[in-house]
Order: C-alpha cells, then structure tokens, then sequence
C-alpha cells in the first residue's frame, strides 16, 4: 500500500512536469501555426505513457482493496468458528461435570444398600475409561485448536468429530441414567423385602394378640416398655384383640394420680386400666383400631369402633386420635374428647375451668367435662353419653391392616 502512493505522488509529480512542458511547447505553438500539429503529436505522445500508467495503478488499487475485503471476510469466519469450538468445548465440560455427578449417585447408592455396591464396583472400571478417553478428547482439542486458523477444511473436519464425541458421551450418559434406574429398582425391591422381614419380625416379637388366637393372658414385648401381660380377647368383636380397659366388677378404684395411669392398675380377671404408656407403645407401633363393648343397666348390648385409634406420648399429654365411627350405638360420644389430652386429679390437662378428673372421681381424657367417661365409679355414673348409664365396659384394640391380609 505504501508503495502505491509513492508511485502515486511520482505520478503526480510527472504529470505536473508535463502539463508545464505542454504550456511551453503551447506558448512556442502560438507564434508558430505550422508547427501546431507536431504539438499536439508531442503532447499526446507524452501524456499517453502516464495516463496509462495512471490506469494501472487504479486497476492495483482496486485490486489490492477485493483483496483486503476477502481477507477482512476470511478472519470474520474464521473467529466465528473460534467462538464455535469455545461453545462445543464449554457443552462438553459441562456433560463431563454431569458424569461426575451421576458418578456420586452411584457411589452413595453404595452407602446404601451393601448387595448393590458389588455391582455398582463393576461399572466404575468403565467410568474411568471414558473418563480417560474424555481427557484424552480435551488433550486432542487443545492441540486442533492451534490450527483452526490454517483453513475453513479444518474446521469443518473438527466440527464433525466433536459432534461425533458429544453424541458418544450422550449415548454413555444414557447408560449410566439407565444403571442408576436399574439400582433404584434394586433398591425399592430390597426395601419391600426388608419391610416383610420387619412385618415377620413383628410377628416373633409378639406386639400384638393376633398370633394367640384365643381369650387369654399372653406376654408381649413392645420397645420402650419390654415383655408385659395382656388380656387377649377373640369372643367379643373377633380374634387378636388387647383389652386395653375393663369395667365389670366395681372392685376397683380408678381416681388414680398420673403415675399410676401410666404404668396401669388394677387385674385382669375384674376391672383394670392397662396403662398409658403401654397403650402408646403399641398404637404406636402401626395403625390400630378401637373397639368398645357396652353394656347397660337393663342388659342392651352395644359397641363403638374407631378405625385409627392412637394416643401421643407423655410429653404430648397422651393426646387421644379415634378415626372414623361406626357400631351399633347411635351416639359417637366418644368425638367430644378426640385430641384431648389425659387427665388426673394431680395433672390437670382439661380445657374447663376447674378439674373435671376432681368432679368425675376418674382420670380420663376431658375436654370441659365429658359426654361419656368409662373410667367414673361403678354403677350409674358410669355412662356412654348421658341417657345410657352402664354395668360393664371394655375398651380394645386391634392391629387393623394385620387382620385385612
């Protein structure tokens, strides 16, 4: 470029030359018609080798400036395809950092479960060979990236087998979702397996009346509280139920402090409370159902059923939860006190004014009293709802899906 306008500015130079030796040989013309043609031969003679000179630089000119534009387009693509192979290499970190983590998913499907480890273990060997093969892939884009600039082939070339790599790692990414999916599998399948062991578990710790059969005193062992005796019953609403509470001799007292509701009082063969805590323990355990038998003065039989019976802990107040009613009785009298928390004449947990545990002589579970109370003193105080007063009273309760299977 340089070059050219020095020829430029010499040109120029000349041309002045000639147009001063034209107006010399123009003025010499004036004062010699004859001489007129041979001016004008001279003049064209010597302005004709610069003007086609001129013309050559001009056509240089215009085609060093085609050159510059091809130049000028050859760099935009070549930076666009730059910026291209800076994107495909940003995509593949990214599902090299998404192999890493379906890798750590593996590895805590280890912790676990111990049978899924060993298998787990087989696939690590071929993580870290694509793992190798991936870093040998970076390796090898780091060296093509130094050519990209030799021609728009290359590029291209390059394009096609990273496309061909990403496709790979996405097919390996696949693979791997579909092992996570077939260990997950595995996994519910040995916890189902383990829930039916913990069921037979249950069965040989004996939480329950259902493997007796029969209306009897048996032992059970229940965590927290340890082996203890129970009354089953199988007579009254069928077999494996607890008689949790029974009322049918008046020989017992049942205004009792907190502790000894806790613990439970009383004998099986007449009347007795089997405990609060006991009675947590085992609703606790899985979901049970409350069954209770009535009998009134003039010997009607009744019953009530609750299908989710359960009672909190003592530090939640032994809070009662029944489910839904059915039974023979008209009155769900038992609703009233539902969420209500345990009362003693030492703990007072109702929500009336004074103590209804002091009013009713019992410890039940009251709201601000009660619309029946199975704990009052024998006789016509004790009542299932206030038309009904009662001669007996049991309270049950039975494991419910136990007796479904």
């Amino acid at each position: 470029m340089c070059k050219i306008k020095i020829k430029t500015v010499l040109f120029l130079t000349v041309l002045e030359i000639v147009l001063v030796t034209t107006a010399a040989f123009k003025e010499t013309c004036e004062f010699d018609r004859e001489m007129e043609e041979q001016c004008r031969i001279h003049n064209y003679k010597t302005v004709k080798p610069l003007l086609d000179y001129f013309r050559q630089v001009r056509n240089e000119l215009e085609h060093k400036e085609i050159k510059e534009s091809k130049s000028n387009e050859l760099n935009s693509d070549l930076r666009e395809k730059h910026h291209e192979i800076v994107r495909i290499h940003e995509k593949f970190m990214k599902e090299a950092a998404l192999l890493d983590e379906y890798k750590n998913k593996v590895l805590k499907g280890e912790d676990d479960l111990q049978t899924c480890q060993n298998k787990v273990h087989k696939f690590e060997p071929e993580i870290n060979s694509k793992q190798n093969i991936i870093v040998k892939l970076k390796e090898e884009l780091a060296d093509k990236s130094s050519h990209f600039e030799n021609c728009e082939l290359q590029f291209k070339n390059l394009n096609s087998r990273f496309s061909e790599n990403i496709q790979n790692i996405t097919e390996h990414q696949k693979t791997i979702e579909l092992q996570l999916e077939q260990s997950k599998t595995k996994l519910i399948k040995n916890e189902k397996e383990n829930q039916l062991c913990r069921a037979e578990l249950d069965k040989l710790s004996l939480t329950s009346c259902i493997p007796f059969g029969d209306s009897d005193i048996h032992q059970l062992n229940v965590s927290g509280v340890g082996l203890f005796d129970v009354l089953c019953d199988s007579q009254l609403a069928g077999p494996g139920w607890i008689v949790i509470q029974q009322r049918v001799g008046g020989n017992e007292s049942f205004n009792r402090d907190w502790a000894t509701y806790r613990k439970g009082f009383g004998s099986y063969k007449s009347d007795f409370f089997l405990g609060l805590e006991k009675i947590h323990r085992i609703a606790s355990l899985k979901r049970h159902e409350l069954y209770i038998h009535l009998v009134t003065l003039n010997g009607s039989i009744y019953n009530a059923r609750y299908d989710d019976f359960k009672i909190s802990d003592e530090d939640s107040g032994y809070k009662i939860s029944l489910g839904k009613f059915n039974g023979t009785i008209i009155e769900d009298a038992m609703r009233y006190h539902e969420n209500m928390k345990f009362t003693t004449f030492d703990r007072d947990n109702d929500i009336g004014d004074g103590n209804c545990a002091v009013d009713y002589e019992s410890g039940w579970w009251y709201g601000g009293c009660a619309n029946c109370n199975l704990n009052k003193p024998y006789g016509r105080n004790l009542f299932w709802y206030k038309p009904n007063p009662l001669k007996e009273a049991k309270m049950l309760i039975r494991p419910k899906e136990a007796m479904k299977k």
